[in-house]
């Protein structure tokens, strides 16, 4: 019969190793001897970055894109997408389908450049909610394709 022997291994010796941070020592002394004795004073390198930033749209573009838009800012338009909203806290998911609201503000020029603005066309709503004596005024940024504009009579 065999008979299985264990073996224990010696229990370790080795000690752990500490490591010594030393301090190199400072340049600042010996650029402070350096300059008594007369000796230029080391220089620093600079990085210089200069950063061009052009914008490919003539500022003509600009103005047509701004002179298309501000007919409609202040018509009255209905939503004809089916959207919720979800930030306005007396009425959390509101769905706005069917709702409407007037333009107050085309985003897709900002400073008289353009910018490319997802929904450009910010629209005020106004939501009647029980127990509140006004109505909540709440914004909504869409797209042009998202809402229809309403004939006033």
């Amino acid at each position: 019969m065999a008979t299985a022997a264990a073996s224990v291994a010696p229990a370790s010796t080795s000690t752990s190793s500490v490591l010594l941070l030393r301090r190199l020592p400072s340049p600042a002394p010996a650029a402070f001897f350096a300059r008594r004795l007369g000796a230029p004073a080391p220089r620093r390198a600079r990085l210089l970055l200069q950063v061009a930033l052009t914008s490919e749209v003539s500022s003509d573009d600009v103005a047509a894109e701004e002179a298309a838009a501000a007919p409609k800012i202040g018509k009255r338009v209905r939503v004809t997408a089916p959207l919720r909203v979800h930030h306005i806290v007396k009425a959390p998911d509101l769905d706005i389908q069917g709702m409407e609201g007037v333009v107050k503000q085309y985003v897709g020029v900002w400073k008289g450049k353009r910018i490319t603005a997802n929904l450009p066309f910010k629209i005020e709503f106004q939501l009647d909610v029980e127990g509140q004596p006004k109505p909540v005024r709440f914004f909504v940024h869409l797209r042009e394709d998202e809402f229809e504009f309403v004939d006033q009579e």
